[in-house]
C-alpha cells in the first residue's frame, strides 16, 4: 500500500500496546529484549508503572509503538482499567513450561474485553522455548487456542531472542493495516458525498480480498 501527499511523509501514529499474562511469564523480558535487546535472568516482578517507546517503519511511515507492562500488578489481579485505556494491540503471554499460565488466558482474554475495545489486536504468545525439555503447553494446543479465539499466535525466547520482534511486528502491522483501511474508507464515504477534495488521499495497493482475510480477532 502507498500514500500520497507529501505531507503525509512527516506524520507518525502512536499505537499503545499492552502486555498481559500471568506473573513471571517473561513479559518484562520480552519487552526489555524488544526495546533494548537485554535479558535479565534474575529478574524480579516488575514494580511501578513501565512502558517503552519503540519505532518502526512501515510502507515508509513511522510508527511509534508505545509497550506498557503490568508492573507487576497481576500478581494481585489488580490490573486496573486505566492500563487497557487507549490500548490497541495486546500481547498475551503464557509460559509453555507452566500449563497453570496457559489455562489462564481465558481470564486475561476476559479481562481486555471487559476493559477495552473488543477488537484490540491480540496475539497470544507462548514465551519461555528454550525450555523445551520443561515444556507442559504443545505448539498444537496454543495455536488451537488462539484459532478459537481468533488470535494470532507465535511462540517466542525472551532468553534468545527468538520470535520476539516478530511477535511485536505483527501486531504493530495489523494495527497499521487495519488504521489504512478504515482511512481510505473514510475517504471513500467523503468523495460519494460530497466532491470537495480535501484530507488525505489513501491508496491501498494489496488485493481488496486479502484486506478482508485477516485474523479474526479484528472482524468481531
Amino acid at each position: 500500500m502507498a500514500f500520497d501527499g507529501e505531507e503525509e511523509q512527516s506524520q507518525d501514529y502512536l499505537f499503545k500496546i499492552v502486555m498481559i499474562g500471568d506473573s513471571a511469564v517473561g513479559k518484562s523480558n520480552l519487552l526489555a529484549r524488544f526495546a533494548r535487546d537485554e535479558f535479565y535472568p534474575n529478574s524480579k516482578s516488575t514494580i511501578g508503572v513501565e512502558f517503552q517507546t519503540q519505532k518502526m517503519v512501515i510502507d515508509g511511515k513511522e510508527i511509534k509503538a508505545q509497550i506498557w507492562d503490568t508492573a507487576g500488578q497481576e500478581r494481585f489481579r489488580a490490573v486496573t482499567s486505566a492500563y487497557y485505556r487507549g490500548a490497541v494491540g495486546a500481547l498475551l503471554v503464557y509460559d509453555i513450561s507452566r500449563r497453570q499460565t496457559f489455562e489462564s488466558v481465558s481470564r486475561w482474554l476476559n479481562e481486555l474485553h471487559t476493559h477495552s475495545d473488543m477488537n484490540v489486536v491480540t496475539i497470544l504468545v507462548g514465551n519461555k522455548t528454550d525450555l523445551a525439555n520443561d515444556r507442559e503447553v504443545t505448539t498444537a494446543e496454543g495455536k488451537a487456542l488462539a484459532e478459537a479465539q481468533g488470535l494470532f499466535f507465535m511462540e517466542t525466547s525472551a532468553l534468545d531472542s527468538y520470535n520476539v520482534r516478530a511477535a511485536f511486528q505483527t501486531v504493530v502491522k495489523e494495527i497499521y493495516d487495519i488504521l489504512s483501511r478504515k482511512v481510505f474508507l473514510s475517504q471513500e464515504v467523503k468523495k460519494n458525498e460530497s466532491s470537495l477534495g480535501s484530507g488525505r488521499a489513501v491508496i491501498l495497493q494489496d488485493d481488496s480480498n486479502d484486506a478482508t482475510k485477516k485474523s479474526g480477532c479484528c472482524s468481531s
